[in-house]
């Protein structure tokens, strides 16, 4: 016996009431808007994912003495303290100072790597991290971590847990989308809801000019025939899940049918780039090869900000052998291809979004999992290193223009405002009006949250303004 059938048969139905209350609360939609806990700087997030892990030391964070010093060995008991993936032994390994020169940027005077010579021009809106810093020297456990506050998978990501405390502002298109250039060392899960009900996972959007497939309906397949027949399922769909009681799953797929029939109305329209100005598709690089794809999936992140899309994270570097993780054989050869990939488009973003007045709202943030080891694997490589390595945010109050932490002179490690992934999380959820200790979902039989025990909430304050 089921449980709704053991409720219907005892205590005269009453049970079965009291389920019916509840089975209609969370029926009714769970991605409407919803209020923050407190005042909100970012209505929106941006998350920039550079997926294989850049050198800090050749992009955000410049050390003199590291260049200095390059050639030479670093001290045994400092090398002594850090563990690599293919180093073997780092009290061997000679330091590796940058190739590449930095230069100050904007008003501020911000040291930005000749990598990036189109951010420098934009420093004056980035707060960077120089601290950020782990013990996972691992790809896939590392992507967890950053965006679940887990090294292992299936917890929920921090898209996730962000529309589930806020939902969307628009019903006809997905509240968290996710953009990549093919499949992440970590697969689906680091965009998955994890213990979350399945409505709140990341949808993902194709590259190329149609990002999404089969819009509009098949030849011959008038509206209302395609709405009767949807009607339909719908019906079967819901008898189905009356029969099993609560499924996330199931309802989440029924959910997914009623998004994509509202989608045909409006994604079209959001998708279809060819009504922005071609002086806007030169500012994100969309009339280059070399910065097209990007360009184009930095431009659509502002068209769906623009339309009330609560949360877009999109990954750069997923193709093997084409992404930042090539830096292990060739620093200089993968560091100017995935940079020249990103940075124009990544600053034409900044500014088109201060021109239609979303910058103020909209939290963009650039990182990956882990750093680049300042020590020199091979002949022209650095491995992984997730000691001491950089990020940066701007927009949505972030005071910009100046770098927060910093880390010892070869940075090596965190050596001042030490600041993991959960310090991190937890200030984009501030940002965003929520209050990390009071984000929860019960499951396993206590309350979860994106950082646990962990999130120091007065990070927050150095970060805005």
């Amino acid at each position: 016996m089921n449980r709704r059938n053991f409720l219907l048969k005892t205590g005269a139905g009453f049970g079965a009431v009291a389920l019916a209350d509840l089975l209609a609360a969370a029926s009714s939609n769970p991605l409407a808007s919803k209020q923050p806990h407190q005042a909100a700087k970012a209505k929106a997030v941006i998350y920039l994912f550079m997926h294989g892990g850049v050198s800090h030391v050749d992009t955000f964070d410049y050390k003199p003495e590291l260049q200095k010093r390059s050639g030479q060995p670093l001290s045994v008991e400092l090398a002594k303290t850090i563990k690599t993936s293919f180093i073997h032994d780092p009290t061997k390994a000679i330091l590796r100072g940058s190739p590449w020169e930095f230069k100050p940027g904007g008003r501020s005077g911000l040291l930005v790597s000749d990598l990036y010579p189109h951010l420098r021009e934009r420093a004056d809106d980035l707060a960077v991290i120089r601290s950020c810093h782990s013990n996972i020297f691992d790809h896939a456990p590392a992507i967890y971590h950053v965006s679940s506050g887990s090294q292992f998978p299936g917890r929920p990501c921090l898209g996730s847990w962000v529309t589930y405390g806020l939902g969307t502002e628009n019903q006809n298109l997905p509240a968290f989308v996710v953009m990549s250039d093919g499949s992440t060392k970590s697969g689906p899960p680091a965009y998955s809801a994890g213990f979350l009900p399945a409505v709140y996972q990341g949808t993902v959007f194709r590259g190329g000019e149609n990002p999404i497939l089969h819009l509009r309906n098949p030849v011959g397949v008038t509206d209302d025939a395609q709405k009767a027949t949807l009607d339909f399922v719908n019906q079967l769909d819901q008898r189905h899940l009356a029969a099993r009681g609560e499924d996330s799953t199931l309802e989440a797929r029924i959910a997914a049918y009623e998004l994509a029939y509202r989608m045909q109305a409006e994604a079209p329209e959001a998708v279809d780039l060819a009504g922005e100005s071609e002086a806007t598709k030169k500012l994100y690089g969309i009339d280059d090869p070399k910065t097209e794809d990007f360009g184009r999936k930095c431009l659509l992140a502002r068209r769906l900000v623009e339309r009330g899309v609560r949360f877009i994270q999109l990954y750069s570097g997923t193709n093997v052998g084409d992404d930042w993780d090539d830096a292990h054989n060739d620093l200089i050869g993968s560091h100017v291809k995935m940079a020249g990939k990103t940075d124009k488009p990544i600053a034409g973003l900044l500014a088109d979004l201060e021109a239609h007045g979303l910058l103020d709202s909209t939290l963009v943030i650039w990182g990956g999992e882990f750093g680049r080891t300042p020590l020199a694997q091979g002949a022209n490589g650095r491995d992984h290193h997730p000691y001491g390595f950089s990020m940066w945010m701007a927009g949505a109050g972030v005071q910009g223009g100046r770098a927060i932490g910093a880390t010892d002179d070869f940075g090596v490690h965190a050596a001042e405002e030490k600041v993991d992934a959960h310090d991190v999380n937890a200030t984009i959820l501030r940002l965003l009006g929520l209050d990390h200790e009071r984000l929860t979902y019960l499951y396993q039989g206590r309350d979860q949250s994106l950082t646990d025990v962990h999130g120091q909430g007065e990070f927050t304050a150095k970060l805005v303004s």
